[in-house]
Order: C-alpha cells, then structure tokens, then sequence
C-alpha cells in the first residue's frame, strides 16, 4: 500500500505537470462559427465555405444532418511546421476536415465512424495532422454527420507535432500510473481475503474494475489494444460504464456504513438512485433509439449529482450516528464527488471545457482506490472482530440453552425426565423399534389425590419422589428410559433385548403393594400400568402411546393396582370414540356442546382480564362428558373440523352478546384448525361474521400443536392471525423444550406456565422455582405476558406474585362453569380493581 501512495502523490505531480501545460494548445471550439446543412450528401468545398455561419450558438435545427464549425484560423498564424487537430471523441455517421491553403488548393479528410482506428489517440481525442504552416492556412472547415449535439463536444484544438507528442506521453503516463494504483488496490483487495466476501467487499473491487475499464477506454488506451475500438463506439460504451461507476459507487457506500446507521428511506434511495444511473446510462448509449442524446447526457449528469447528494446525506446521518468508517470514505469520495460535480457544470456549460477535469478526475479516482482499499481493509478487521465475538457469545449462549434444555427436560419435583424427554425417548426408540423392539409402560398412581387430601400435598409430593425414585433405579439397572410425564402419570421406554421388559415387568410388579412410610402413616403401594409393544402394537409414538393408555386404562377398568397388556380386545374402546363421532353430528344440532368458562386474574388488580373456555359435551346418554372422556372425536377426519368450527362460533357468540363482561375469550385450537393456506382467512371471516373484534379473542395452543408435523402452516396462521389482532397464547408452557428455540419465530402474546410447576411450588422444590423464575423472566425479556395455571391455593399465589408473575388461573379463583352460571360474581371483579 506504501507503493501505491507513492504512485498517488507522483500521479498528482504529473497532473500538475499536465495542466501548466494545457496551454501549449491553441482551442477553437468556443471561437468557431456553426452552420447546419439537412442534405446527407457529403458536400463540396464551395458550398461549405458558402454556408450561413453563425457565431452565436442555439439550438440545432430539426431536420438537419450535418454540423459545421468554422474554425478561427487566424490563431494559428505563429505554427511553423507539422501540426496536429485534436477533435474531442464523440457520436456521428462521418466526419470531415477541410483545410483550404491561400494559395487555393485545399485538402479534404473523411472518415466514417468504422474508420478511426489509426486517428485514436491518449486522451480520448482524434488526432488529424498536417503538414502546412499557420500562416499559409485560408480557412478550417469541420464537419459532422448526424452528430450528437455540439453541446456533448469538450474541446477542438490545434497543437504542434512535439506538443502533441508530449500530450500523448502525459496521458500514456497518467494512465499506466491510474491502471497501474488501481490493480494493486484489485490485488490487495482479492487477498485480503480468500474466502466468502463481505457485500461491501464485493461493491468494492466492482467499482475498481469498472474505474478502470472506464479510464482505459475513455482516454482511448483501449483502442491502442483493441483496433477499431475508438470513436462513437467508445462513447456509447463510456456511457455505460459511467451508468455503472454511479451504480457501484451507491451501493459501495451502502453496504460499507455498518448496518442500522443509515435510516430505511436513505437505503431505499440510494438503491434506487443505483439503478436510475444504471438506466440511464444504458440509456443515454442507445443514441436516439429513444430519447435525444442531449437529453439522456443530461439525465445522466444529473443521475450523477442526485447519487452525490445522497452520499452527503449518507455520510451526514453516518458521521452523526458515531461510524467510523465513514470517515474514509469521505476522505476518498470527496475529491471524486466535487470533480464529478464539476464535470457536471461543464457538461452543462456552466464551466468551461478543456482537460484539466479530465485529468484530475483520473488522479482522484486513483486516489479514491487506495483510500477506500483502506476503508475495505478497516472495515474488514471491524467485521472480523465482531464475528469473533459473535462466535463466542453463540458458544456462551449455547452453553446457557442447554442448561435450559436440562432444565425443560427434567421434572421439577422428582427429578426424572418429563413430557418432553419421554417424546424424544419414544421417537428415538422408534426409529430403531422394526430392529430392535421395545415395550412401553404407562404406570399411574392409584390414590394420589385420596393421599393429598388426608395427609397434604407435602405427603403426595413424598410418595411422588419416592416411586420416581424406585421407576429410576429398575431403568437403570435395565438400559431404559423412566420419565414423569406429570401428576400422578410415569412412563418407562424399555428395549425387550436380553429380556429387559420381562425384568422391569417384575420389578414392577415387585412394587404393588410395598409399603411406605411417611412420618407416622404406612400405605400399600398400588399402580395401575398399561404396556404396548413396538412394533407389533404400533409403530407410530402416537398410536402406540394410544395403545399403552387403553391398557392402562383397562387396567383401570379392573380395579387398578394391576399390569394390562394391550391386546386385541382392547378395540372395543375405540367403537366408544366411534359411537361418539357419529352423536356428534346430532349434538352440534341439538346445543349439546358447551364452552365452561374459568376466569384468569389479575392479581395486581384483582380482576378478571379473561376467561378460558374449557369444551363440555351435555351427553344424553352419558352426561356432562369432558374432552378426555370424548376428544378422540376433535382430531376424527371427518367430523373434528365440524365440531371445532362449531366450537368457535359457540365462543365468538358469547363474545357479541356479552362483549363488556367478557374482555377476552381464550379458546384452545388445534392443528387442523390452523393448517392450511385458507385457515387464518376462515377465523378473520368467523370474527367478521359475529362482529366481534379481533383482540377479543385468544387462541391457545400447546406446543404440539405449534411445532409437530404441520408446524410451517400452523405458524404462518398464527402470524397472519396475530397481525390482524387475534391473541396468542402457548398453553403449558415449560413441558418441552423445542418451544425455547423456536419462540423468536412465533409471535405468541402470553406464555401459560403448566400446572406442573405451580404444584410444585409451595414444597421446598427449588428447581421449580428457579424454573418458574427463568420462565417469567424469559416471557417478560421478550415482551409476552405470563399466566399461571393450576393455582390452588394462597401459598402459590403469593410465590407467584413474588416472582413477578401477574396473571393466575386455576381453582383458588373459579372452577370452569357455564357463562349463565358465573352471574356476576366475577363479572363484577372485572370493575374493582385492587378488592384484595
């Protein structure tokens, strides 16, 4: 880089070398006198020198095709010997130079625009030379067909043999010295880094190669190389890349400012900004296929002063907001902008033409190169730095998600795995289950809640620990997997190899009626177990969970304190599910479901904020039923969507009619209502349908629900839903640990925190605290509210309130009753806040 320096400060050298001598030329351009000529044929001397000149320049007329300047040769007078015409490159058909001596003979020059090639010369001119003195010459005609516009014309000069010998050098010099600043900047900046490249790396070495495209072909060192690659060609080129210099530039600053510095609107802008001067410079290289030259160069320029204003906002709003790198890019983009500002006056004519601009545009685009490779390389460390401590704040935050894992895996009160643990044990078992066959056990306490009401939730806590502890040392001993799946519910997962079921079968029944103590009490130990084998009972989680749980429900059925195999006859309890699914079609005619209502608290306030509607079903025959007695029927192909659809119209109706007693309506959903491309339509439509508002209504769903096998379209319902105002809800929060990782995704507004962990607390368990604590945190750190389930008694609600948790639910404040049955007792809460 060092290098590349030295080559700036002697490329500005020579520009001041360049433009002390600009004057060795003679120009004629502003001097000349313009005449028009609509024929197309190439005219004779005669009439050319006959033509009705005039020194004040205007507008082209319509119609004409060539374009002739008579040039002042009296300013030639003191050249002695060989002389060269400069003609600045532009578009046209042909062109022709006339020069008529005093002595009456004349030479004529013409040249179509495919026969340059041997007039190109460095520094982007056409250079014609002459032998005849100055003072010999009678009149200098030029003329073009189809030009452009003269107004698009820099410059027309008349320069001796050596001085035109020493402009080419100049330009030879400056741009092998441009050429030469700008692939070292290419180079260093393709090895600073060999692997995936940062955006603003990429903008960057784009803009260094279209720079330099630009400035070989602009200067014609291209033609030099390429023949024929001079002229009107160029020009058209020239356009394009300049097109592409303000498209590459723009979005080089946008992408190199760190990120959230530049407000939305200036990106917006600037991209858009990008591509005008894109367009427009392959606009304005079609040459009146659409719009007149004249006016697409404009359109250009001013593409060009828009994109430079922009930049200033950029480095205004960048500089304010305390970026650093920004600093370099004004270091490099000033000069460039304020000569590409100039170049736009001259092109307008505000400023005169000649190449001064031209030659300190190159030096300043050369300049430009190091600076920026600077801010490239500056900017480069920055990102590393931050990826580094990104990589090592993912690798903290990996360690802290599984600690929280651990956690949502585990038990809070007896220390066995939960839910969750027994879902990923079951469904690893599975994927081997055709190879290596394994049973799994459901096992249920018998007596639970008799042993908490005589002797306390302390004593059920007791004996809860002590058959976890028991089920975790004959899984041990076996190589299988023991989990509480919650309350009074355990599974074992047990591989039959090396007969370990039959093992863990014995020691089960090893177990029936084993007593146990607690303090002064001595009770008989009784489970109720039921056990299906995979694969031969099912080769699916949820198809064998359902076929372990009828036999323990047979087992049940007997008497309890027994093992069931599930067998065959066991099929007789899924004609019950049938005979349900086929009542249900009579019982959304009759009325016969029924949404109970359980209130949720506030306990800052002491009012109902909500209610939840828990689904019963008025049987005929069999009486109130709840969803464990009949919910096969909600997830039954046919009539479960029905019923579901039923279900929510049940609760937008209680919703319309009783809209200022009930602030909010919790309704569990399940995943059929949510899938598909149509379902947050068909909810919008329901609330549209019974007009009540959309944050009037809750949905609750459990994380099965939200990340099993259709989660993709059950997310993206609930999305759209919870943009148009629908509530969300994750009904029991803390059994599983997927939801953890995916809650960023999913807008969810409420956390419920399961029952589980409620019942827990008031035992000296501190696990379930500690996780209830995290729980709230996590919920108020990401902006959710925090409900509660299960509370029962004052002992949790104060703990809750304690720890931050607001929102309660459960039978310390209302069991679930129909609306009609609530009255006002705790409508009327809703109005009184702090009754406590």
């Amino acid at each position: 880089m060092i290098t590349t320096v030295l080559r700036i400060l002697a490329l500005l050298g020579l520009l001041a070398v360049a433009t002390g001598s600009a004057n060795a030329e003679v120009p004629l351009l502003h001097s000349a006198c313009v005449a028009y000529v609509e024929s197309a044929a190439i005219p004779k001397t005669a009439s050319v020198a006959n033509l009705p000149y005039a020194c004040q320049r205007g507008a082209r007329p319509a119609g004409t095709r060539w374009t002739w300047l008579r040039l002042d040769t009296a300013r030639l007078g003191d050249i002695r010997s060989e002389w060269h015409l400069l003609i600045d490159q532009s578009r046209f058909k042909r062109m022709m130079v006339i020069v008529v001596r005093r002595d009456g003979t004349v030479r004529r020059v013409v040249r179509t625009s495919a026969e340059l090639q041997d007039v190109g010369a460095p520094g982007g001119v056409l250079d014609f030379s002459f032998s005849d003195h100055g003072a010999d010459l009678g009149a200098l005609y030029l003329g073009f067909d189809k030009l452009d516009d003269l107004a698009l014309v820099r410059s027309v000069a008349v320069a001796t043999e050596a001085e035109a010998a020493r402009s080419r050098d100049r330009w030879l010099i400056l741009m092998g010295l441009f050429a030469g600043t700008l692939l070292s900047a290419f180079t260093y900046n393709v090895l600073i880094d060999r692997g995936s490249r940062f955006p603003f790396q990429r903008w960057y070495l784009a803009w260094i190669t279209i720079a330099l495209s630009y400035g070989l072909a602009w200067s014609n060192v291209a033609g030099m190389l390429i023949p024929g690659f001079v002229g009107p060609v160029v020009v058209s080129i020239d356009y394009i890349l300049v097109g592409l210099l303000v498209a590459a530039g723009s979005m080089f600053f946008l992408s190199l400012v760190e990120d959230q510095l530049l407000p939305p609107w200036l990106q917006r802008s600037g991209r858009g900004l990008a591509l005008t001067g894109l367009l427009a410079g392959l606009l304005a290289a079609t040459n009146e296929v659409l719009f007149p030259p004249i006016l697409m160069d404009r359109m250009l320029n001013l593409a060009v002063m828009a994109s430079a204003i922009m930049a200033f906002f950029g480095i205004g709003y960048a500089i304010r907001r305390g970026s650093r790198v920004v600093w370099f890019y004004v270091i490099g983009w000033g000069p460039v902008i304020a000569i590409f500002a100039l170049r736009v006056l001259r092109n307008f004519g505000i400023f005169p033409q000649g190449d001064m601009l031209d030659v300190a545009m190159f030096a300043a685009l050369a300049f430009e190169a190091v600076i920026l490779s600077l801010a490239t390389s500056h900017r480069f460390s920055t990102l590393r730095n931050e990826l580094d401590h990104e990589r090592r704040s993912r690798e903290w935050g990996l360690i802290e998600a599984e600690k929280l894992r651990h956690a949502a895996l585990t038990d809070p009160l007896t220390g066995l795995g939960n839910r969750a643990a027994f879902q990923t044990a079951l469904q690893t078992r599975i994927t081997t289950g055709r190879a290596a066959p394994f049973t799994l056990f459901l096992i249920d306490i018998d007596h639970l809640k008799d042993v908490n009401d005589r002797l306390g939730h302390a004593a059920g806590d007791a004996m809860l620990c002590h058959i976890a502890n028991r089920l975790a040392e004959l899984a041990g001993a076996n190589d299988a997997t023991a989990v509480r799946l919650g309350g009074d519910e355990f599974a074992i997962v047990a591989a039959d190899a090396e007969d370990r079921s039959a093992r863990i079968e014995t020691e089960l029944a090893r177990i029936q009626g084993a007593i146990w103590h607690h303090v002064d009490d001595r009770r008989a130990l009784s489970l109720s177990i039921g056990s299906a084998r995979c694969p031969r009972d099912g080769h699916e989680p949820d198809l064998l969970y359902r076929n372990a749980d009828l036999a323990l429900y047979q087992a049940k059925r007997l008497g309890r304190s027994l093992h069931h195999r599930y067998d065959a006859m066991l099929r007789t309890l899924l004609e019950v599910s049938t005979t349900f699914a086929s009542d249900a079609e009579t019982a959304m005619q009759r009325g016969e479901f029924e949404l109970f209502l359980q209130p949720i608290v506030d306990l800052e306030e002491d009012r109902v904020v909500a209610y939840e509607g828990l689904l019963r079903w008025q049987h005929p025959k069999h009486g109130l039923l709840i969803p464990s007695q009949f919910g096969d029927i909600l997830v039954e192909e046919r009539i479960g969507p029905r019923v579901q659809d039923h279900v929510l119209d049940i609760a937008l109706g209680l919703l319309r009619d009783n809209a200022s007693e009930i602030p909010c309506l919790c309704v569990n959903f399940t995943s059929a209502q949510l899938s598909g491309p149509v379902a947050a339509k068909r909810v919008l439509a329901r609330l549209a349908h019974f007009g009540v508002p959309p944050h009037a209504l809750c949905i609750e769903v459990t994380e099965g629900v939200m990340l099993g096998r259709a989660a993709d379209g059950v997310i993206g319902t609930l999305h759209a839903l919870h943009d148009a105002g629908v509530r969300i809800a994750l009904d029991d929060f803390g059994t599983g640990y997927a939801s953890l990782s995916h809650l960023r995704q999913v807008r969810v507004d409420t956390l419920k925190i399961d029952r589980s962990f409620i019942s827990a607390l008031e035992h000296a368990s501190d696990s379930a605290e500690e996780i209830v604590r995290a729980i709230i945190g996590l919920a108020h750190g990401l902006g959710k509210t925090v409900v509660a389930e299960g509370v029962e008694n004052e002992a949790q609600m104060r703990i809750l309130l304690e720890l931050g948790c607001r929102y309660v639910q459960g039978y310390r404040f209302g069991r679930p009753l129909p609306w009609r049955a609530i009255g006002t007792v705790t409508a009327g809460r809703m109005a009184q806040p702090g009754n406590r």
